[in-house]
């Protein structure tokens, strides 16, 4: 029996992932998952380029604007609110559309990745962020690197959340992240992910991403972070954000409004840089042309899958 057709449309920030899939989701059908990992923050709305009611177009999204800044939220959460919302779509008789550019949330559906809840040592993890202090983060990293090199590499040097992440979960288990990741792929996965990836020429991305900083900081994205950031006064997921740890830097006196936005661009283009190369390592991946006309990229999409549909049959 064929199993249930799920389309993932991922691709680096600012590459048009949201206005592809409410205009595809239109034509076929279908409904939104949303896979990015600040996107399910409320009031998060302007730093993570959250997706408003009049954009959506009554096209509805699942897993977004749902979590308070201050609790933390696991890739096993996901993957469960992930797959409650496909059967949802599924059962409406629609096509579930996964869409984000959180590289993680994505391969652990499309991989059916398990990935086991570790119950966080807090002293050792205080020793952590204690010795990155001290010490900084660059000799955390490199001790990380020595323990894990492939897991190290596909995260920044500046990530201490999953610097902190591959420390602990081999002091705790005495196993690599990587080796953990690969044990956690038994399972086959439940869907027959067809996943297609946005690319750019480089520059060209580069200048939307700035454009796109440009116009939060109008929409007033310093304004977001300072509320936030009295209310809950601590939120130590949400602040590993690009945007919003700049901004506390810049309400913290530690730099300039012109040095905050220069940082944003420059860590957002980085970071922009560090999604194409985890899309890249998944071979199904069918690229999409930024630079060509939406409905050409739908028609490549709906091709693909009435292709595949054909040699089923």
């Amino acid at each position: 029996m064929a199993k249930p057709l799920v389309i993932v449309i991922e691709g680096p920030t600012a590459s048009g992932k949201t206005s592809l899939s409410i205009e595809l989701a239109k034509k076929i059908g279908g409904e939104i998952i949303c896979a990015d990992s600040m996107q399910i923050y409320k009031e998060m709305n302007i730093g993570t380029a959250k997706v408003s009611k009049e954009e959506m177009q009554g096209i509805p999204h699942y897993v977004i604007d749902f979590v308070n800044p201050d609790e933390r939220f696991s890739v096993a959460d996901y993957k469960k609110e992930a797959k409650k919302a496909i059967k949802q779509i599924l059962q409406k008789g629609k096509i579930p559309i996964i869409v984000g550019g959180t590289g993680l949330y994505i391969d652990a559906l499309v991989y059916e990745i398990e990935y086991l809840e570790q119950k966080t040592d807090l002293v050792y993890r205080e020793q952590l962020e204690k010795e990155a202090g001290e010490i900084g983060l660059e000799e955390l990293y490199k001790r990380a690197e020595q323990i894990d090199a492939e897991a190290a590499h596909k995260i920044s040097k500046t990530d201490k959340k999953r610097i902190i992440r591959i420390l602990e979960l081999y002091h705790q288990t005495g196993k690599t992240k990587t080796e953990l990741e690969k044990e956690s792929r038994k399972n086959l996965p439940e869907y027959d992910y067809k996943v297609f990836a946005l690319t750019w020429e480089r520059q060209t991305l580069y200048k939307r991403i700035d454009q796109r900083v440009e116009e939060m900081i109008k929409q007033g994205l310093v304004e977001e972070v300072e509320n936030i950031w009295k209310k809950y006064s601590c939120f130590p997921t949400a602040m590993q954000a690009l945007g919003y740890k700049e901004v506390v830097e810049y309400l913290e006196n530690k730099i300039t409004k012109e040095e905050m936005i220069e940082k944003i661009k420059r860590e957002t283009r980085r970071y922009a840089k560090r999604q194409l190369t985890w899309f890249r390592k998944n071979k199904q991946v069918i690229w999409l042309v930024g630079e060509n006309k939406q409905e050409d990229n739908i028609r490549t999409i709906w091709e693909v899958i009435k292709s595949e549909e054909g040699n089923k049959g």
